[in-house]
């Protein structure tokens, strides 16, 4: 993982935000913190919906935030999820983060109690299609 990127930050960001999440249906709280290509962090929450699945996740929070802001590429997320299993993107968040993210860029998993797991994006979507695909 690049050791430029303060992870640390990261986690406080996506911490902070995930009680915010509206989940009043499944009550599974998510939060996400992306740091962009200018060195802005941005967060975001799930946000859920009684018209399932017209809902959103906590990395589509984030990645809008980022180009409100004028970012145009991510260098790394966090995603805090409670549990005890591995809370890591779904896959339509995976795809998302894929349109603004190189293969390489660390996707961390965290919990209360830290950085659970790390992972590349091309460990979570292997082989994956992305804006190079499509001539333009």
């Amino acid at each position: 993982m690049p050791a430029d990127i303060d992870f640390e930050a990261l986690f406080a960001a996506a911490a902070a935000i995930q009680p915010r999440a509206y989940a009043p249906y499944s009550r599974f709280k998510v939060g996400t913190a992306l740091l962009a290509d200018d060195g802005a962090v941005h967060a975001g929450c799930n946000v859920e919906n009684a018209a399932y699945p017209v809902g959103s996740c906590a990395e589509a929070g984030a990645i809008a935030a980022m180009i409100a802001a004028g970012g145009k590429a991510i260098r790394a997320v966090v995603v805090f999820g409670e549990g005890a299993e591995l809370v890591t993107p779904c896959g339509a968040c995976r795809q998302r983060i894929r349109e603004f993210a190189a293969p390489e860029t660390p996707i961390a998993v965290a919990g209360p109690e830290g950085i659970r797991a790390r992972f590349t994006l091309d460990e979570l979507l292997p082989a994956s299609f992305g804006p190079a695909n499509l001539p333009r």
